[in-house]
């Protein structure tokens, strides 16, 4: 059955835009469903809470980190390193890819506060203590990803999604359980025979012996069932 995958990208926004569009173009690519904060209307729902709940619906979750340490909750982290931790804590197999030279990002898409840098700094450190990878540009980041994904899929299998007309219905998934519970008892039928040293070859013709989904007679010899 073919799946697709959920994959939560998270990151700073505007200072990434070309970044994301290549990430989000790669995903797409591999019959992957790119799922990002920006995608998402207003809602009414506690932001922190609402964000928790996509993340833990989605089969993956990527961080993208470049020059920007994003905007703060009250806690003092900023809602992307919020995100990585809790991806992290619920188990979520995750994967950062960190600009290779952040130096050398333009100051307009840089932290200039002192205070915000080490926080960055702290941040980038936390995610290479987990599997990470390096780019430099745009299109190196989405050669990167595509990769990198295909990887995490081997290495950790997730649940996926399948089309909704590919899922048994409530009528069909109650007929294989009636299968199986029949399978059972032709089961247990065949095994009480077995113990009780009962040669079904001695059995008269037209003795019945068990009933799936059909009546089923022993013939004499054993020779079959009709």
């Amino acid at each position: 059955m073919e799946k697709k995958y959920q994959v939560f990208v998270s990151s700073t926004y505007i200072d990434l835009l070309d970044e994301r569009k290549e990430v989000t173009q790669a995903l797409l690519e591999l019959d992957c469903i790119p799922i990002g904060m920006e995608l998402f209307p207003a809602s009414d729902e506690d932001q922190w809470s609402f964000i928790k709940s996509v993340i833990d619906d989605c089969d993956y979750y990527l961080l993208i980190l470049a020059g920007r340490y994003g905007s703060c909750s009250e806690s003092g982290l900023s809602y992307t390193e919020m995100e990585y931790r809790y991806a992290i804590d619920t188990g979520k197999p995750v994967i950062a890819f960190l600009h290779q030279e952040p130096e050398l990002i333009p100051a307009k898409f840089s932290e200039s506060d002192k205070e915000m840098q080490e926080k960055l700094a702290s941040f980038r450190s936390l995610a290479q203590k987990k599997l990470c990878k390096f780019w430099t540009t745009p299109t190196e980041l989405s050669a990167v990803v595509g990769r990198s994904i295909v990887q995490l899929k081997k290495r950790s299998p997730a649940i996926g999604w399948v089309k909704a007309d590919l899922v048994p219905d409530e009528g069909a998934s109650q007929e294989i359980l009636k299968l199986k519970n029949e399978i059972e008892k032709l089961q247990a039928e065949l095994s009480k025979q077995s113990n009780t040293g009962v040669d079904p070859g001695d059995l008269a013709q037209g003795e019945e012996i068990f009933s799936f989904p059909y009546t089923a007679k022993a013939k004499r010899g054993w020779g079959g069932l009709c």
